[in-house]
């Protein structure tokens, strides 16, 4: 067959093809894999018949997704880690949405305008494979991974570049005295800490933990509790006693989206009794505590526990990032 009858079949298959997938609302960022959003595509398709198709977008390429195609939007909302959400908002591609069950929500967990709010959130600490530890006891504190015996012993991913690895920098630069203006005390643990040769991957290293290869890894409590529950993982959560942050995850509007109307349905669904408690499958911890079932509950560590995990302001911490890295990289790295 010639070039030119291939174009024209291909051309005309195309023209009655149509798209590849139906959508009633499409999402960026909603991977089913991560934070079980697979389920949660199911539920919404069943309980509202709307088909919203997954997407594996990360916060960043969302976010410059969205900006390139801020003049027409594709997406009706989008899935953020904090801080991206916030950027969202200062570059203009999301829209204000108060959506159903937000007063339940703290504040410093959502825009004032709905512009962005928290859908669940993840509790910075120690994730630790206890039978790697050979015998050394599970730390308690940040101060106690400086000790001589966890030589060896201590992983975290590399907080220049990872966004757990930063999250958990600002856990301890804070527990330990500093703010988000001053980061003297978390670059002094993390000078410290290297004479115990830490191990700092680039990447996600949970794979690493359930071989035992790093033991105690700066992580989040989602990322434990899935080793101990489905991958029968001898492993704890540790809140360091000095305290730490919780990092949450947001939704949005978006901006003149395609699909409005059916939008705004998603978001209010991801906010009911039901939607929050399919979180939990992936051990994340609903915004909404009413909506955490008991026997996920039981599974975590105490309440009183978490009461060590604080609310911070977001978009400083976003801030605050560069001037930790120039710090990072001078002197510890």
């Amino acid at each position: 067959m010639k070039l030119r009858s291939i174009l024209t079949a291909f051309a005309v298959a195309a023209a009655f093809a149509g798209p590849a997938v139906a959508a009633d609302v499409i999402c960026y960022n909603c991977p089913p894999e991560w934070a079980d959003w697979g389920t949660m595509l199911k539920s919404i398709k069943a309980d509202l018949g709307l088909d919203v198709p997954h997407d594996n977008k990360n916060s960043g390429q969302t976010l410059s997704t969205l900006i390139a195609d801020k003049a027409n939007p594709v997406a009706d909302i989008a899935y953020f880690g904090v801080t991206f959400g916030i950027k969202a908002k200062e570059a203009g591609v999301v829209a204000p949405y108060q959506p159903a069950n937000i007063k339940d929500i703290p504040a410093g967990l959502k825009a004032d305008d709905g512009s962005w709010f928290a859908i669940h959130y993840g509790t910075i600490g120690f994730f630790v494979n206890v039978d790697a530890l050979r015998g050394v006891p599970v730390p308690k504190s940040w101060k106690d991974l400086l000790e001589p015996r966890y030589q060896g012993l201590v992983g975290y991913l590399d907080p220049t570049s990872a966004a757990v690895g930063y999250a958990a920098a600002t856990a301890a630069n804070l527990a330990l005295g500093g703010s988000l203006d001053n980061w003297r005390p978390g670059i002094d643990f993390f000078k410290a800490l290297k004479k115990n040769r830490p191990i700092v991957p680039l990447q996600t290293a949970y794979a690493r933990v359930l071989s035992g290869e790093i033991p105690i890894m700066f992580d989040y409590d989602f990322n434990t509790m899935r080793a101990k529950y489905k991958d029968k993982c001898n492993c704890v959560f540790v809140i360091p006693q000095e305290g730490t942050i919780v990092l949450p995850y947001v939704m949005s509007l978006v901006k003149n989206g395609p699909h409005p109307a059916n939008a705004r349905k998603v978001l209010d669904y991801l906010l009911s009794d039901k939607g929050q408690a399919i979180w939990t499958n992936a051990f994340l911890r609903p915004i909404r505590p009413a909506a955490m079932p008991p026997d996920v509950a039981a599974k975590f560590l105490p309440a009183e526990e978490y009461k060590r995990a604080r609310v911070i302001d977001y978009a400083k911490m976003e801030a605050g990032q560069n001037a930790f890295r120039d710090l990072y990289q001078k002197e510890v790295r």
